[in-house]
């Protein structure tokens, strides 16, 4: 007998086709059956070791999440609920251009100090990888949902030029798009950039043309977080059209917001800017995440020019009073390139996680909050936090605009992506409750999208971005990453207040046919593996 048939679920298959009724059967890892309600009516229905009534329930794909931050909380908590239960069967990791691989020993230590905020220090995690075929072997081991991996521009960069704001030379140039090269070679499905973080961002754009070339032989695609999402947005969605243009390389647009006061409303400027380059024979996707706020660490605020070097540089400069003080005023005044051109107002600007428990009194405040509660400067508060948790605080940047959340998640090259960082006591609640959020929020309540749609956008569409043949639809042969939800009461638990909160309404997710999440708990099933890059 097979192993497994869902009975009487509403199939949303993924495809943006309208929903239909079935019995699904699945065996050995894939769905082996799908026999329609009208195709069943006088036969024999099909019998497996377990049936599940899945009355009053949707079945879909799991859902696939663009730009996730788990690089390291796979290996640390095989549990892994804030993604499994909320249906992610993949993430896609190795985000925004930093990561631990390919790294040597001097870099990882150097990686490890610059994404604290995002991933945590790493002291209770066995590096015993160095390049990216490692790493993706250590996930092999067993994890709880599967993971792709983006090789990381800027630690290649840290890798073969280090941490100074100077062109590479033509040997350096050549050891990267080697690295790069390995990478995908290893099972990489693309590369990522972040660049307003160092050492990414120190590259020009004639450089990472040529990464880009690289990635396009291996049919993988570039992922950029771009460089400002503030002032000057819309010239850096351009730039990064342009450049993956001439490169000839298929683009996906991290985390594709318009943020700040000056890109209020501007959220059809960018998708005319989309639209053109898509007329025109461009291949070009987007990530969202359904929330008005972001989320970083307070470092990546700084200058680059006050980062260079590395984080221990960087603490250098904080620490000597003049530097400090040219520190504040790029900040303040003219807005450091790391804040996107924009000069920081204190007031948007929460606490999210610090890694000093003696700091903790600060998280969950502004910093404007914090600075009149001390009778302070904001300033002074933000230094400190630097200095003393040496560079680890994260934030919640409240920086965002709803009309335009919307607007671009309507877009027809749009996919989800949480952009969750699950470190800090009060992290951004898109970790926990990006796709019930979508689903609950902007489908059931707002009918921003169908529910049909909302579905393709979270499946079959970033499926297709990641080129995996198997996956991302409920189709017969294909792979069983299932998820099934009640489109009644599926929702978000997590709010910014109590964001570790788990989603309600999704009792039952499968990965590779195994129960990842069974009558809503979490299983000890550890199902998930590496989804590698399939060969051109």
């Amino acid at each position: 007998m097979e192993d497994l048939v869902i009975r009487d679920a509403d199939v949303v298959d993924g495809t943006g086709a309208p929903s239909y009724r079935a019995d699904v059967v699945v065996d050995g890892g894939r769905i082996v059956s799908i026999v329609k309600e009208a195709a069943a009516a006088g036969c024999q229905r099909p019998s497996a070791v377990r049936e599940l009534d899945a009355e009053g329930l949707v079945l879909s794909p799991g859902f696939i999440d663009m730009h996730a931050h788990s690089d390291l909380a796979l290996l640390r908590d095989p549990d892994h609920s804030a993604k499994a239960a909320q249906g992610v069967t993949l993430e896609v990791i190795g985000q925004d251009g930093l990561s631990y691989a390919p790294v040597d020993d001097r870099t990882l230590g150097e990686v490890r100090r610059a994404i604290t905020g995002w991933n945590g220090s790493g002291d209770d995690i066995d590096f015993d990888w160095r390049s990216v075929g490692e790493y993706l072997d250590r996930l092999d081991r067993g994890i709880a949902v599967n993971a792709a991996y983006l090789v990381p521009q800027g630690t290649v960069r840290a890798l073969a030029v280090g941490w100074e704001d100077r062109e590479a030379t033509a040997a350096e140039l050549e050891r990267m798009r080697q690295l790069v090269a390995e990478g995908l070679e290893q099972g990489a499905v693309g590369m990522s950039s972040g660049l307003t973080y160092t050492p990414g961002m120190y590259a020009k754009d004639a450089e990472l043309t040529e990464l880009c070339r690289v990635v396009a032989s291996y049919g993988g695609y570039y992922c950029p977080h771009h460089r400002s999402y503030g002032a000057g947005a819309l010239e850096a969605y351009e730039e990064m059209v342009a450049l993956a243009r001439e490169a000839d390389c298929a683009l996906h647009l991290a985390h594709a917001t318009m943020n700040f006061g000056v890109n209020k409303g501007r959220a059809p400027e960018l998708l005319a800017l989309l639209d053109d380059a898509l007329a025109t024979g461009a291949d070009i996707s987007l990530d969202t995440y359904p929330y008005t706020p972001g989320c970083t660490t307070l470092a990546a605020l700084l200058p680059s020019w006050a980062s260079e070097g590395g984080p221990e540089a960087a603490l250098r400069r904080l620490a000597d009073p003049g530097t400090a003080a040219r520190i504040r005023h790029h900040m303040e005044v003219t807005g450091a390139d790391g804040c996107h051109g924009v000069p920081v107002e204190w007031e948007t600007i929460e606490i999210s996680g610090v890694t000093d428990p003696a700091l903790a009194g600060y998280v969950g405040r502004t910093v404007l909050e914090s600075a009149r509660a001390h009778g302070e400067e904001p300033w002074t508060v933000a230094h400190r936090l630097l200095v003393e948790d040496r560079l680890g605080p994260t934030i919640l940047q409240h920086v965002g605009h709803e009309e335009n959340v919307r607007t671009i998640m309507r877009h027809r090259v749009h996919t989800g992506g949480s952009d969750g960082i699950l470190q800090g006591a009060k992290p951004h609640p898109r970790a926990y409750g990006t796709f019930p959020h979508y689903l609950g929020h902007y489908v059931r309540e707002l009918g921003v999208l169908s529910l049909e749609e909302c579905v393709a956008h979270l499946t079959a569409r970033p499926a297709a971005r990641l080129r995996l043949p198997d996956r991302g639809v409920v189709r017969e042969g294909y792979r069983a990453d299932l998820v099934l939800f009640d489109p009644a009461t599926v929702a978000a638990g997590s709010t910014y207040d109590r964001p570790r909160t788990l989603p309600a309404g999704i009792p039952y997710v499968l990965v590779d046919g195994r129960f990842v999440i069974d009558e809503g708990r979490r299983t000890d099933v550890l199902a998930g593996r590496s989804v590698r890059r399939t060969p051109v």
